[in-house]
C-alpha cells in the first residue's frame, strides 16, 4: 500500500460532514450531528449509546477507522 502524504490543513466541518452523511447513506452510522458547539454526535446503531466527537478531526478519524475496518473485513480482501 502506498503511504498517504500528510494533511497540509485540518479538516473542515464541511468536510466532516460530508463524510458524516456517506457514512450514514451507507448505514455504516445510524446518526451523526453537528452541534452547534462544532462537537459531533454520533450513534453506531439506533439503540446504541452516543458518543461525542470534538470536532472535525475526529470525524475524519473516525471514517477512517470504519473504511480500514469495512476494507479488511470484505471477503474479498482476505
Amino acid at each position: 500500500m502506498i503511504p498517504r502524504p500528510a494533511r497540509s490543513s485540518e479538516p473542515t466541518v464541511v468536510e466532516a460532514g460530508a463524510w458524516a452523511d456517506v457514512l450514514v447513506r451507507r448505514r455504516l452510522l445510524h446518526a451523526a450531528v453537528l452541534t452547534p458547539s462544532g462537537q459531533w454526535l454520533v450513534q453506531d446503531k439506533p439503540d446504541g449509546p452516543v458518543r461525542v466527537l470534538k470536532g472535525p478531526a475526529d470525524v475524519l478519524a473516525l471514517a477512517a477507522t470504519i473504511q480500514h475496518h469495512t476494507r479488511f473485513t470484505r471477503p474479498e480482501s482476505r
